[in-house]
């Protein structure tokens, strides 16, 4: 995984867009790890099928895809590890294991063997090489920095004289490129907290959210955020909806087996009026599933989660940099209907990488001014759950001189006392309700259109991480002459009903695509706007929707 974030940042130093992303199962030790990356020398947003350069460190990686490659393909590997068959893609053998016997190096070091090979083989400058391998063990002394650099070398150089005719020439770096940063959604999710003032972290490890824990934990002390592994799901949620009550912007992070434990707490939020901000990455269930694979199977449990009625936010952003951008636009919607806003992930977003312009992120952290909402610093005779026009009352921290009231799970009167009052009770939920039609009114946003919708004999229906894919699709069907178009969905719940049916009148072909069996989105899309949605492209099998796979349906 290092190895592979070394090649993807190389790529987007030497002024190439990059996507990639990793896979791996759920053992401490052992099993199939990959790590793809793709390059392009225009923005890219998703993997694809075909291979073009297969390193095997492994006979297991050459067999495992060996279906994914082509006649240009070209495939690395070590003749005194394992030999593979003849077949119609290039075969460059590399003495791996003999480099390392030679200068003395470890099996460990073999990764790097591999990366000096693959960027000899794109006609990179080694010296890329050598900043990464500095970077990476300046903290372990000079020597292993040479031991380091001399393998990368010799192998750099074998590959150059034994196999120059199977270089590649057309992605030559290109000089003074934009800067971009490399990041995965969870790294986006991480920045964009911060840069959204978040004081409060909580968490307990659970694949594939746990980085940003550790992500968070790292930057606490230079941030001055407290970061909390609490000890369960249950006491993550609970301690951040203390800490928002405090005063301070608080979010928490889990997958779907943590989310069922926080359910209970996301209620109590809705009825106290407490902002939160949930960072939900989806994996495949039920139960424990597949712990290390992707799936967006939880958005109906994200939107109905906790018992009774109450409002809630759900986002669902497609990529790295819309992570970025909607992250920080959750903790403004939260402080300002006072509720939980759901931000849905899963594990093919939160930790595939991306590359974007730094310039991009840095205007939208820049720009950002936190809307605290109806927050106020003093009154007289606070009500804390007053009656408004809005649904939203005004929000008054604990701890104001002459100012006392409860936030309790209990139904309560206007001044927070609880109560089982049936007119008092009519009162609370409609106030409650009123957030949603303040919400739909001010802050709900459409769908982006990808594509001329008037054209397109195809539109694309869906949302969050597909969006690369079908974008990518989108190119692809273009060289075709097949005109398509797609509606990508990041607020998807609630949605505005009369904004969003014209989307859905014209006679045109329309194709739900969803990660998952049930097509949860379009039962959603029915559920809130009655647009009834009959072709789908489904896929459960824990594995990201591939750009080859939509084009297959749409043309054959």
């Amino acid at each position: 995984m290092t190895t592979g974030l070394n090649f993807s940042k190389i790529a987007a130093r030497s002024g190439f867009y990059i996507f990639d992303c990793f896979e791996y199962p759920s053992l401490i030790r052992g099993g199939h790890n990959t790590y793809e990356t793709i390059i392009s020398k225009d923005p890219v947003y998703a993997t694809r099928n075909e291979v073009d350069l297969l390193v095997c460190l492994n006979k297991e990686t050459f067999e495992l895809h060996k279906n994914r490659l082509h006649t240009d393909s070209l495939v690395v590997f070590d003749e005194e590890n394992f030999q593979i068959p003849d077949g119609d893609f290039h075969k460059l053998a590399i003495p791996m294991k003999k480099i390392l016997r030679e200068q003395k190096g470890s099996m460990v070091m073999m990764n790097n063997v591999a990366l000096a090979a693959s960027l000899s083989l794109l006609n990179w400058p080694y010296e890329e090489i050598e900043k990464i391998i500095i970077q990476s063990f300046k903290k372990k002394g000079q020597n292993v920095i040479d031991l380091n650099a001399r393998i990368s070398r010799m192998t750099y150089d074998y590959v150059t004289e034994q196999y120059e005719k199977h270089i590649v020439h057309d992605f030559l770096p290109t000089k003074n490129p934009e800067k971009k940063v490399v990041l995965t959604g969870n790294d986006a999710f991480s920045l964009a907290a911060i840069a959204a003032d978040c004081r409060f972290y909580a968490a307990y490890p659970m694949t594939p959210a746990s980085t940003v824990l550790t992500t968070m934990a790292g930057l606490a002390e230079k941030t001055g955020m407290v970061v909390r592994h609490a000890e369960d799901e249950i006491s993550v949620i609970n301690t951040a909806l203390g800490a928002s009550v405090a005063g301070v912007r608080s979010s928490v992070g889990t997958s779907g087996g943590g989310f069922a434990l926080m359910t209970e707490a996301v209620s109590f939020a809705g009825i106290g009026e407490i902002p939160i901000v949930i960072f939900l990455s989806q994996r495949p269930g039920p139960a424990t599933g597949l712990p290390t694979w992707t799936e967006q199977g939880d958005l109906l449990f994200a939107v109905n989660a906790g018992h009774g009625e109450f409002p809630k936010i759900i986002l669902a952003p497609g990529d790295t940099e819309e992570m970025f951008a909607l992250t920080m636009r959750a903790f403004d919607l939260a402080d300002t209907y006072q509720t939980p806003v759901i931000i849905l992930s899963d594990k093919h977003l939160s930790e595939s990488t991306m590359s974007i312009p730094a310039i991009t992120l840095k205007l939208s952290a820049k720009s950002n001014s936190p809307d605290r909402g109806k927050r106020i610093s003093k009154a007289e005779n606070y009500l804390r759950y007053a009656k408004s026009a809005d649904g939203i009352s005004p929000l008054l921290i604990p701890g104001a001189p002459h100012s006392f009231y409860q936030i309790n799970s209990y139904e309560h009167e206007e001044d927070g006392h609880t109560t089982e009052d049936a007119q008092m009770r009519v009162e609370q939920v409609e106030k409650r309700n009123k957030k949603t039609q303040t919400y739909l009114q001010k802050d709900f946003k459409m769908p982006e259109t990808h594509g001329n919708m008037a054209d397109a004999e195809i539109i694309f229906v869906s949302w969050g991480s597909n969006k690369g894919a079908i974008l990518e699709a989108q190119k692809v069907l273009a060289s075709k002459l097949i005109k398509t178009a797609f509606i990508h969905f990041t607020h998807v719940f609630p949605m505005d009903e009369k904004k969003i049916l014209p989307l859905f009148e014209a006679k045109k072909r329309y194709i739900l695509v969803e990660n998952n069996s049930h097509g949860q989105f379009g039962k959603l899309l029915r559920e809130q706007t009655g647009v009834v949605l009959t072709e789908k492209i489904l896929k459960y099998d824990g594995r990201q929707l591939y750009v080859e796979e939509i084009v297959e349906y749409v043309t054959v």
